[in-house]
């Protein structure tokens, strides 16, 4: 499998350069095309009262939105300026909806972190989890802050679910070119999910594999793969997302969730 068009989401927002260096330096290194994408939805008016005033206020809001448009535009071309093969898509309408159209071209989407502490993207972020559900891609969460991945000591977060097999598979451009992986299963069943065969199949791709069975019921699932990941010095974790109802993860807690709120290592991850 080969990634040969990186989409990196852009925004306003403080965390915005660093994403778009990260995703340059991915799509440099993988031979890739990179792609910027971003959507600016129009806040008009209600329609009430005098209709000329609304109609001077809906002008003035489509300007702004198309001079946002061009300031993400001219911080794609400035951070991307040492990739060869790019190319701008924007629209105004919905950052999300119109990412997802988009996605439909892409074999990795690069999109943002937005935790309860991270700084507002403005209204031309959008929601990794929602963005997850839809696009069925492969999506790389950064954390605010990071502009290089090197990917060369990665952990695999294994249950045995369709969604955890998916992402494994997304990510073999990553995993066959990595010094290290590491294969981590968390919970007291840790040792019946299944991890040797999974070390197994990426052997055969000529991936160095080491299983941890991971069980320390005090803290959560998410905290102990971020723990094990630090420690072993990654800065990629793979994962399967929402292997529960999404609605469920955001009203009972999982894994997904938490650590799309708090991930301080950039993952990736497969719906």
């Amino acid at each position: 499998m080969r990634i040969s068009n990186v989409m990196v989401s852009v925004d306003l927002g403080a965390a915005a350069a660093d994403r778009v260096q990260l995703a340059a330096g991915l799509a440099e290194r993988l031979g890739s095309k990179l792609t910027g994408v971003a959507g600016r939805p129009i806040l008009g008016p209600i329609p009430v009262g005098d209709v000329l005033e609304a109609e001077r206020s809906w002008a003035a809001e489509e300007r702004l939105a198309e001079e946002d448009l061009a300031a993400a535009k001219a911080l794609f071309e400035r951070e991307a300026a040492a990739v060869q093969a790019k190319a701008w898509k924007s629209a105004t309408g919905s950052p999300l909806a119109y990412l997802a159209a988009q996605a439909r071209t892409a074999d990795l989407l690069v999109v943002g972190r937005q935790g309860p502490g991270d700084g507002d993207p403005g209204v031309m972020g959008v929601s990794a989890g929602t963005l997850l559900m839809e696009v069925g891609r492969p999506i790389l969460v950064t954390p605010p802050g990071i502009e290089h991945l090197a990917a060369k000591r990665i952990v695999v977060a294994w249950k045995d679910t369709r969604e955890a097999r998916r992402a494994v598979h997304d990510a073999l451009p990553f995993l066959t070119r990595a010094d290290e992986v590491h294969i981590a299963v968390v919970g007291p069943a840790a040792d019946q999910e299944g991890a040797e065969d999974v070390a197994a199949y990426l052997s055969s791709h000529c991936v160095t594999v080491t299983t941890h069975l991971l069980r320390r019921p005090e803290i959560s699932a998410a905290d102990e793969i971020l723990r094990f990941a630090r420690r072993e010095e990654a800065d990629l974790v793979v994962l399967g997302a929402y292997g529960h109802s999404r609605l469920r993860e955001w009203i009972f807690g999982g894994v997904t969730r938490d650590i799309l709120q708090t991930t301080s290592l950039c993952c990736l991850m497969s719906h």
